[in-house]
C-alpha cells in the first residue's frame, strides 16, 4: 500500500491510448468534424510536407469536407495558415495558434536555419567570408520591399525581378549529390520561419506545391498578431499536444516539437501536467484537467494519407503499430499511407492506374472492420474522382509488386 502522502500514479493502458486516438483525433465516426479548422485542431496541426496530405487528413476526419472546402480555408477565409516550424517542417495551423508557433518552435528553427544559410552563402556562394549575415539581411530587405505592393509572387518571379536573389549556391560541386541550388527558395523559407512572409496561394493544383509569396502583413490584412514569448508559446503548443496525443512521454513531446528535453520538462511543469504510467513501464503525461479515463468509442476505421499527424505524433509508436513498423516508414522515417481499425494500423492503401483506392492488409482483421475499410476505400475513390495522388514517400508495404498474405 502506498503511503498516505504518496500521490497515486494512474495507469493508462495501450487500449485507452488507442481509444483516445479515435476520439481526440476525430477518427471515430461519432467524433468526426465539420470544418477544416476543427480537423486541424483535433491533431494540433496538419503535416503539410506533401501537399495532398493536408486535404486527405481533413477528409479522413469528416463525412462532409471536400477538397474545395480545404482550399477555401487555406486561401480565401485564411482560417488555416501554412507555417514552417517544428523540425523545419511545413505544417498547417489553425490561425489562432500561429502566434504561439512564431514565438517558440518557428523561432528555434529559424535561428538554426539562418546560421546554416549564412555558412552556405560564404562557403558555396559568391559572398566573402564574414559578410554572409550582412548580405543576407540586404537581400531580405530587397525581397520584402518588392513584395510590399501586395502582389503575390512565386519564387521564380522573385528571382527574375529581384537581382539580389537571382543567383545560386553551387553546393559541393565535386560530389554526385551536389550542384546548383537557387538562393530565392531558401531565403523565402527563412523569411517564412521568421514570420515575415506567408504562402499566399498555390499556382498549381491542390495536390502540387507551387507557392505564391507575400508579406505576412498583407496576408493577415494588416492586423498581424504579436508572436508570443517563447515560454508562453511552447506552453500553448504542449497544452494542445497533451489534449490530442496525451499521454505521451518527454521523449515523444521533444521529438514532435523538435526541441530539447529541458524545454519540454519546464513546459510540463508550467502546465501542471500530471504523471501517469504506460503499459511499457514508462512515464507519460496528461493535462491536469484530463485525468479521467477515456472509454472506447464505437468500432471505427480510417484511411490516413502519408505523414498524417496521427502516425507522426509520437516518437514511441508501438502501441498502435504493433509489429508492422518496418513496413510503414521509408528509410528516412517518413510514414506512408495507413489503414486503421480501432486505433491500430492494420494495413496501407494505394491507388491503381485508374485512381481506384486499393487496400493492402498487414494482418487478418474481423470481417466487419474489413468491410468498413473497403467502404472507406470506395468513399476515398469517389472523393478523388480519378486523381492519382503521387507520393514521394512510399513505405515498403506500398511498393509496387510487394507480396503480402491474402487475408
Amino acid at each position: 500500500m502506498p503511503k498516505a502522502d504518496t500521490p497515486t500514479v494512474r495507469p493508462v493502458t495501450d487500449r485507452e491510448r488507442r481509444a483516445r486516438i479515435g476520439v481526440r483525433h476525430a477518427l471515430a465516426r461519432s467524433s468526426r468534424v465539420l470544418t477544416p479548422d476543427d480537423a486541424a485542431r483535433s491533431v494540433v496541426c496538419l503535416h503539410a510536407t506533401d501537399p495532398p496530405s493536408v486535404h486527405l487528413s481533413c477528409w479522413a476526419r469528416s463525412d462532409t469536407l471536400s477538397i474545395d472546402d480545404v482550399e477555401r480555408a487555406l486561401y480565401e477565409t485564411r482560417s488555416l495558415v501554412r507555417q514552417q516550424s517544428m523540425r523545419e517542417t511545413i505544417f498547417v495551423f489553425p490561425r489562432e495558434l500561429v502566434p504561439a508557433v512564431w514565438g517558440s518552435a518557428a523561432a528555434r528553427v529559424a535561428a538554426v536555419s539562418r546560421r546554416r544559410l549564412v555558412r552556405d552563402l560564404e562557403r558555396w556562394g559568391a559572398v566573402p567570408e564574414g559578410e554572409g549575415a550582412g548580405w543576407l539581411q540586404g537581400a531580405e530587405r530587397a525581397v520584402l520591399d518588392h513584395l510590399a505592393d501586395g502582389v503575390p509572387r512565386s519564387s521564380r518571379q522573385l528571382r527574375e525581378e529581384v537581382a539580389e536573389v537571382g543567383g545560386f549556391i553551387v553546393q559541393s560541386p565535386d560530389k554526385a549529390w551536389g550542384g546548383k541550388v537557387a538562393i530565392a527558395p531558401r531565403l523565402l523559407a527563412q523569411l517564412s520561419m521568421d514570420g515575415v512572409v506567408a504562402r499566399a496561394g498555390n499556382a498549381g493544383a491542390w495536390y502540387t506545391s507551387r507557392p505564391l509569396w507575400t508579406t505576412t502583413e498583407a496576408w493577415w490584412g494588416g492586423d498581424v498578431p504579436k508572436a508570443l514569448e517563447s515560454r508562453e508559446g511552447y506552453a500553448e503548443l504542449v497544452n494542445r499536444w497533451l489534449w490530442s496525443y496525451g499521454p505521451g512521454t518527454v521523449e515523444d513531446i521533444t521529438w514532435w516539437l523538435g526541441s530539447t528535453k529541458a524545454t519540454v520538462r519546464a513546459t510540463l511543469q508550467d502546465l501542471g501536467a500530471e504523471k501517469v504510467t504506460l503499459d511499457d513501464g514508462s512515464i507519460g503525461w496528461l493535462r491536469p484537467d484530463d485525468l479521467d479515463p477515456v472509454n472506447d468509442p464505437e468500432p471505427w476505421v480510417a484511411l490516413l494519407p502519408l505523414l498524417d499527424p496521427t502516425i507522426m505524433g509520437w516518437k514511441g509508436r508501438d502501441f498502435f503499430l504493433g509489429p508492422h513498423g518496418s513496413q510503414l516508414f521509408d528509410s528516412a522515417g517518413n510514414a506512408g499511407t495507413t489503414a486503421w481499425a480501432d486505433g491500430q494500423v492494420v494495413g496501407v492503401w494505394v491507388q491503381d492506374a485508374k485512381g481506384v483506392v486499393q487496400l493492402r492488409f498487414l494482418e487478418e482483421i474481423a470481417p466487419l472492420a474489413r468491410d468498413a475499410l473497403r467502404a472507406e476505400a470506395r468513399r476515398l475513390t469517389e472523393s478523388l474522382d480519378g486523381q492519382r495522388v503521387f507520393t514521394v514517400y512510399p513505405s515498403p508495404a506500398m511498393q509496387p509488386g510487394i507480396k503480402l498474405p491474402e487475408w
